[in-house]
C-alpha cells in the first residue's frame, strides 16, 4: 500500500525572485543556538508525525521529544536566569530568547498533542488497544480501580495542604503533581493542596477487563483524581489542575580542588535538586487561582509558564510503547558480529595483528567486538595492564565487573570515571567506590575539563616483546545505547597510534603535558588547530585546481572559529558536505557566504551519534583521503574544554568503508533533511516508483549491507 506523505515543516526559507532560497543581509552569520535546538526536536517530533513511522514507534517519539525538551530547559534554559541576576541587560536579551523559545515551542506543542488525540490514540484502539478516560470505564471497572487505588496507590501517597502551618511543599524535578482546591463543609474559603503523582506505579493501569482482543487502559492521573476524598475526607474538592515543574540543572561550583573533585561533584548533584524553577506546564483550562497559587510561590515568571493542550509528559507512554506487537514496531534487528572477528575467529589478539578493525554500532554487535576486547583482555593471562574512560557506561555496563575482575587477578588497572558527566553523576560516583574498594587506580577525571574520550589501551606480554592494543571510538562504553545509537570502533595495535594512546593516559593519570602529538588528534592540546589547518589546507588544494573536498558528520556544529573557517573556504569553491543530526550554527547554501556548502540532518529508528571527519587532500581516489573517528563534536566546549581523541583510518579498505557510510548519508532520500539558509529543514522524499537503497533510508540500507557482509 502506498503511504502517505508525511507532514512538511512549516517554516520555510526566504526566496528571492528566482526563488533561490537566501539569508537577509541584516542577519548575523551564525544562528542562535538554542533556536536551532528547538529545530532539531521539530525533526525528531516528525518521526511521530510521519504516517510512515511504526504506530507504537511514534508514540514513543511523542516521548522522545518530551524527554528531549525537559533536559533543554534544564540545561539551557536553566542557565539563563542565574545570568539574569547579575545585570538588567542579561536580564532583558534572557527573557527575550525565553519568549523566543516558547513563541517556537507552541505549535510544535499543539503538533504533538493533535497528533496524539486525532491519529495515534484512535489508530491503536482499532487495534486493540485503548487508552481510556475514567468517564469511559464500566461500573465494574470502576469498582475495580477504586480497589487498586485502595490496595496500590493510596499507601504511597502524600497530600500535603497548605496552611499558617504547613508551608508550601517541595515540588521535585520533573514531578507530576495534581493541585487541589479544598473547601470545608458550608465555607467558600479555599485551600491548596497537592498530591504528586508517584513515580514507582506505571502511568497507565491496565484494566482487570482486558483481554487478548483488546487491552484497556486507564491513567494513572485519572485514578488518584476520582478517589481524592480518600485523601481528604470531609473536604470538599472544589477544582483540580495538573501540574509539572523542571528546575534548573546548572549547577557548577565556583572553584574545584582536585583532592575534593569526588564530593564537590556529589554536593553539586545535592543542590541541583532545589535549585529555581524554570519552567511550568499545566494543562489547558487549569482553574486560575490553583494556577496563581504555584506561580506566586514558586516565583515563576510570565515567559516561563507554559499551557499545554493535552498531556504534562507524554514519555508517560513508555508501558504503552513495551507492547509485544511486530507490526507496531520496526522490524527487529540484531546485529551481526563483524566478519573479522567471526566464528572462526578463536584469537582476538591475533586478529588485530592481522589488520585494523572497524566496528560499526548498532549494525554490527558491540558485545561481538568492544566488549569482548576488554573481557579477553581482562582473562588473558598474558594481559599485564589495561586503561580505559568512563563518561556514560549504562546501569547494565560489564565494563565495571570486568576491570573488578582484571585488578583481582594481579593486572595493573586504571579507570578514568569522568564525575561531571550531567545526570550520570550517581552512577558514576558508585562505580569509582567500588572500583577503588578493588584496587582499581581510579582518576576523577581533570580539573577544569569533562573527560569525553572513548579509549581503551590494553598492554600485553608477547614472545616479541611487550604490544599494546588500543580502542578508540565515538561512543560511549554502554551496551545499552550500543543498541540505539551509531557509532563506530577501531581496534588497532599499530605501534604509532597504541603510543599516542598511552600518551593521552599519561596525560589524564599523571598529568604530563605532550603537544606534539602526530597521529591523533587530542582536545584540548592540538585537535582545534589540526582542524582549521586541515580545512585550510583543503581550500588551498581547490584554488590550485586539486582534488578536494570536506564531509564532515557530528552531532552538532557550533564552533565559531570553524564556522569562520568552513565559510573562507566555501569562498574558493570548496565543496563542503556536513551531516549534523543536531544543532547547526552555520548557514548553508547563502549566496556569497556559503553556496558551495550543504548540510543534512539524518533522523530515523537510530540516533546517529558517530563523528567523522574526510578531508580530501588533494586525492584522486576519495579512498586515499584523510578521515578521522572519534568522540568531539565541533562545539567549543569540544575542542576546547573537553578531552576529546580522534584517530586517523590508515586502512584503505577502513576508508573505503567510512567513505560508503558518509555516502549513504548524503544519498538517503527518506531519513534526510536539507538544512536552508534561514535555518529551517526540508525533509526530503523519494519519488513513488523508487526503489534504490536510497528510498529506504540510511538506516535500512546499513542493515541490508550488514547482512549481506556476513553472508559473503
Amino acid at each position: 500500500m502506498t503511504q502517505p506523505p508525511p507532514p512538511q515543516p512549516k517554516t520555510t526559507p526566504v526566496s528571492d525572485p528566482s526563488g533561490e532560497a537566501v539569508v537577509p543581509a541584516e542577519q548575523p552569520r551564525l544562528l542562535d543556538r538554542d533556536l536551532q535546538w528547538l529545530e532539531f526536536n521539530r525533526r525528531v517530533l516528525n518521526e511521530a508525525l510521519d504516517p510512515r513511522t511504526p504506530l507504537l514507534e511514534r508514540l514513543s517519539f511523542l516521548g522522545i521529544f518530551t524527554t528531549n525538551l525537559d533536559e533543554f530547559f534544564m540545561k539551557r534554559i536553566g542557565a539563563l536566569y542565574p545570568r539574569a541576576t547579575r545585570s538588567s541587560a542579561h536580564s532583558s536579551a534572557d527573557r527575550a530568547l525565553a519568549l523566543a523559545i516558547r513563541d517556537t515551542l507552541r505549535p510544535m506543542l499543539e503538533d504533538q498533542a493533535r497528533c496524539l488525540d486525532d491519529e495515534v490514540r484512535p489508530q491503536l484502539a482499532a487495534r486493540g488497544i485503548q487508552l481510556l478516560g475514567w468517564e469511559e470505564l464500566g461500573e465494574d471497572e470502576c469498582a475495580a480501580m477504586q480497589r487498586y487505588f485502595q490496595a496500590n496507590v493510596y499507601p504511597v501517597l502524600t497530600p500535603q495542604a497548605v496552611d499558617t502551618g504547613h508551608p508550601f511543599p517541595f515540588i521535585s524535578n520533573l514531578s507530576t503533581s495534581l493541585a487541589v482546591a479544598l473547601t470545608y463543609p458550608g465555607s467558600e474559603e479555599r485551600i491548596f493542596a497537592r498530591v504528586k503523582l508517584p513515580p514507582s506505579i506505571p502511568a497507565w493501569i491496565e484494566l482487570p477487563t482486558s483481554s487478548m482482543a483488546t487491552r484497556r487502559f486507564v491513567s494513572l492521573r485519572a485514578v488518584v483524581r476520582h478517589n481524592l476524598s480518600e485523601l481528604f475526607p470531609g473536604m470538599e474538592v472544589r477544582e483540580t489542575m495538573l501540574f509539572r515543574v523542571t528546575r534548573n540543572a546548572d549547577v557548577r561550583s565556583e572553584s574545584i580542588v582536585a583532592r575534593d573533585l569526588l564530593e564537590t561533584v556529589a554536593e553539586e548533584v545535592r543542590r541541583r535538586r532545589l535549585q529555581q524553577g524554570v519552567r511550568l506546564e499545566h494543562r489547558r483550562g487549569a482553574d486560575p487561582w490553583l494556577l496563581l497559587q504555584v506561580v506566586e510561590a514558586m516565583g515563576f515568571l510570565p515567559e516561563q509558564i507554559y499551557e499545554l493542550p493535552r498531556d504534562l509528559d507524554m514519555a508517560e507512554y513508555r508501558n504503552i510503547c513495551k507492547i509485544s506487537d511486530k507490526e507496531l514496531h520496526y522490524e527487529p534487528w540484531t546485529p551481526v558480529v563483524p566478519p573479522a572477528l567471526g566464528k572462526k575467529v578463536t584469537d582476538l589478539f591475533s586478529a588485530i595483528r592481522a589488520g585494523d578493525i572497524l566496528a560499526h554500532h548498532p549494525y554490527e554487535d558491540f558485545e561481538a567486538s568492544v566488549a569482548r576486547f576488554i573481557r579477553t583482555a581482562t582473562q588473558d593471562k598474558d594481559v599485564l595492564a589495561i586503561k580505559m574512560t568512563l563518561y556514560r557506561a549504562g546501569d547494565e555496563s560489564p565494563f565495571i565487573p570486568l576491570m573488578i575482575e582484571a585488578a583481582e587477578a594481579g593486572k595493573q588497572v586504571a579507570c578514568l570515571i569522568e564525575l561531571k558527566a550531567r545526570f550520570d553523576e550517581h552512577r558514576n560516583i558508585r562505580w569509582a567506590q567500588a572500583l577503588e574498594d578493588a584496587g582499581v587506580h581510579v582518576i576523577y577525571g581533570i580539573i577544569g575539563v569533562k573527560t569525553h574520550a572513548k579509549t581503551a589501551i590494553v598492554v600485553r606480554r608477547e614472545p616479541d616483546g611487550l604490544r599494546r592494543y588500543a580502542h578508540i571510538g565515538t561512543g560511549n562504553y554502554n551496551p545499552q545505547t550500543a543498541r540505539l545509537y551509531t557509532d563506530l570502533s577501531l581496534l588497532t595495535c599499530n605501534p604509532e597510534i597504541t603510543a599516542e594512546v598511552g600518551e593521552v593516559f599519561n596525560h589524564l593519570t599523571g598529568r604530563s603535558i605532550r603537544h606534539d602529538f602526530q597521529h591523533l588528534l587530542v582536545a584540548p592540546i592540538n585537535m582545534k588547530a589540526r582542524l582549521l589547518a586541515m580545512i585550510r589546507r583543503e581550500a588551498e588544494h581547490r584554488a590550485a585546481g586539486r582534488p578536494a573536498r570536506i564531509v564532515a558528520k557530528c552531532n552538532q556544529l557550533e564552533d565559531p572559529e570553524i564556522c569562520a573557517a568552513l565559510y573562507e573556504a566555501a569562498a574558493v569553491g570548496l565543496q563542503i558536505d556536513l551531516i549534523v543530526r543536531g544543532f547547526c550554527l552555520l548557514r548553508p547554501g547563502v549566496p556569497g557566504l556559503s553556496e558551495s556548502i550543504r548540510v543534512v540532518s539524518v533522523i530515523g529508528r537510530f540516533l546517529e551519534h558517530s563523528r567523522m571527519y574526510f578531508f580530501q587532500n588533494g586525492a584522486g581516489d576519495p579512498f586515499d583521503g584523510d578521515v578521522y573517528l572519534g568522540s568531539a563534536d565541533l562545539m567549543q566546549r569540544n575542542l576546547e574544554e573537553r578531552v576529546e581523541v580522534a584517530v586517523p583510518i590508515y586502512s584503505t579498505a577502513l576508508r573505503q568503508r567510512c567513505w560508503t557510510i558518509l555516502q549513504t548519508m548524503l544519498d538517503d532520500q527518506r531519513q534526510a533533511w536539507d538544512m536552508q539558509p534561514d535555518g529551517s529543514y526540508v525533509q526530503r522524499q523519494p519519488s513513488p516508483d523508487d526503489d534504490s537503497p536510497a528510498s529506504r533510508g540510511t538506516h535500512r540500507s546499513l542493515m541490508e549491507a550488514a547482512l549481506r557482509s556476513v553472508r559473503e
